[in-house]
């Protein structure tokens, strides 16, 4: 099964008096999202490291050809969605960028 970090589904935050979720800081908010995106991104390096070991792998015979076009296809797919991410992201901080204040 394929699975990716950027992909996982987001669970809800209930906000109660007794919850944390109420307390948190914005740095620490800040600092949670930079530690997701980094984790993220470690995903997809290792994807691709993965990808490299498979082809040298399949090189010397020792990895099915089929196990290979996943790997890569995997690491592929996971390289254009955090391209497609980061587009946005920048797309997203230019639009703030333009409103006047």
């Amino acid at each position: 099964m394929i699975t990716n970090p950027l992909l996982n589904p987001i669970n809800p935050i209930r906000m109660n008096e007794t919850s944390t979720a109420a307390k948190v800081t914005p740095a620490e908010t800040a600092q949670s999202f930079g530690a997701f995106l980094k984790d993220a991104i470690d995903s997809v390096g290792e994807q691709e490291k993965q990808a490299r070991r498979l082809t040298d792998d399949f090189l010397v015979g020792k990895a099915d050809v089929s196990q290979l076009m996943i790997a890569s296809e995997q690491a592929q797919l996971s390289l254009q969605l955090t391209s497609q991410i980061r587009n946005k992201v920048i797309e997203a901080y230019q639009e703030i960028m333009r409103t006047q204040l």
